[in-house]
């Protein structure tokens, strides 16, 4: 079983840059569904939001991303831990597999390098915010907090 930290004391700082994050893609999406309105589903058109290049498809996924990750950042649940964990694996690969593709015909999403850039910045950040914004009762933090003074946890330190 993967071992999350509970009741991190940086929490509200991380869901403040998941809700950050969910903020820019909002506002990146809404410019960009504005600003292609006319076009195509999958241009391939030198269109630009908000520094990152665009198309329909790309920008309407990043509303629905944003207000996904908004969603999350403003629940005090686990519903946040689980939506950034799931959401920076899902830009990490995007990035990653649109890159590969980044010169030829199936660039769908239109990106550019600077795209790709951000969107591994934005995987990065919030595959680190749902590491550590796991909330659980104070017991979990206090046994978690045990475990990590234990003796034989202190031997292995050395």
């Amino acid at each position: 079983m993967p071992h999350f930290p509970v009741n991190h004391p940086a929490r509200p700082l991380y869901r403040v840059l998941s809700g950050l994050i969910g903020v820019y893609i909002l506002v990146f999406g809404v410019w960009g569904v504005a600003e292609t309105i006319g076009d195509p589903l999958f241009a391939r058109s030198s269109t630009w939001a908000l520094g990152l290049r665009t198309n329909l498809a790309f920008s309407l996924a990043s509303v629905i991303f944003g207000v996904v990750l908004i969603i999350g950042a403003s629940r005090r649940s686990n519903l946040g831990h689980y939506m950034n964990l799931i959401a920076g694996v899902v830009f990490l690969v995007t990035s990653i597999l649109m890159m590969s593709v980044l010169q030829t015909e199936a660039n769908f999403l239109n990106f550019s390098m600077s795209t790709v850039v951000v969107s591994m910045l934005f995987g990065l950040i919030l595959l680190g915010t749902g590491l550590y914004d796991k909330i659980g009762p104070p017991e979990h933090a206090e046994a978690e907090l045990e475990r990590r003074k234990h003796p034989v946890a202190d031997a292995h330190r050395r």
